[in-house]
């Protein structure tokens, strides 16, 4: 690591004149570790809201699983389906929860990471890129985590480029793709391996109707 960047990275200021020292009191260097933290910070504050809501959507799962087999014992079909309908959409928020809470871990490592190595510019593309999917994501379940999130990977777009101008690298966004899509596609592949461990199905026999409207919505 370039002496450079270790005084960008840490802030520590190289001697200067008092000219030069009377001017940067006008402009003051604003360090890209502070500025680091302060973003896994906010992103872990992310991951543990999204950990509660999982335990709230996993609790309304249960209770609504359990008023289908209470309906369906009393051969109350009708209100056996209307629970099925509201159970289908809680298990969809569920694994857009898991999944973008999944995601969200691995770009947490990954900032961490730089914080050790300072391998600033290839670690935070593909976060970014992810961060931005996630956010996106969420968008209709959880407004405000869209908006932090977005937040968040702006702060960490202006770490990635200020560092590529300090240290001269130059970041290949063909890279960038693939590591956010296999990061994207891990996270689903797991929430998924989640979701069918953890989910009870209804029993076999029952009607297709309410059983399909447990399954049949989940992307």
């Amino acid at each position: 690591m370039s002496e450079r960047f270790t005084n960008k990275w840490e802030a520590k200021r190289p001697e200067e004149s008092l000219s030069e020292s009377l001017r940067n009191s006008f402009k003051p260097v604003k360090p890209l570790k502070p500025r680091l933290d302060n973003a896994i910070r906010r992103l872990e504050m992310q991951i543990n809201q999204l950990d509660r809501s999982s335990e709230r959507f996993n609790q309304k799962d249960r209770d609504l699983f359990a008023k289908i087999i209470d309906a369906y014992t009393k051969h109350d079909t009708a209100r056996a389906n209307v629970y099925a309908n509201e159970l289908a959409e809680v298990r969809k928020m569920e694994r857009i929860t898991i999944n973008a809470r999944l995601a969200l871990d691995q770009v947490l490592l990954r900032l961490k990471t730089v914080t050790e190595f300072g391998d600033i510019v290839s670690a935070l593309g593909p976060a970014i890129s992810v961060l931005r999917s996630v956010s996106g994501g969420l968008a209709g379940v959880f407004p405000e985590a869209e908006n932090e999130l977005g937040e968040i990977g702006n702060v960490l777009s202006g770490v990635m480029f200020e560092a590529a101008q300090t240290s001269g690298t130059t970041l290949n966004f063909n890279n960038v793709n693939d590591d956010a899509s296999k990061i994207l596609a891990e996270a689903a592949a797991v929430a998924e391996q989640k979701m069918n461990a953890n989910l009870p199905e209804l029993p076999q026999g029952w009607t297709t109707a309410v059983q399909g409207k447990t399954s049949s919505r989940n992307p």
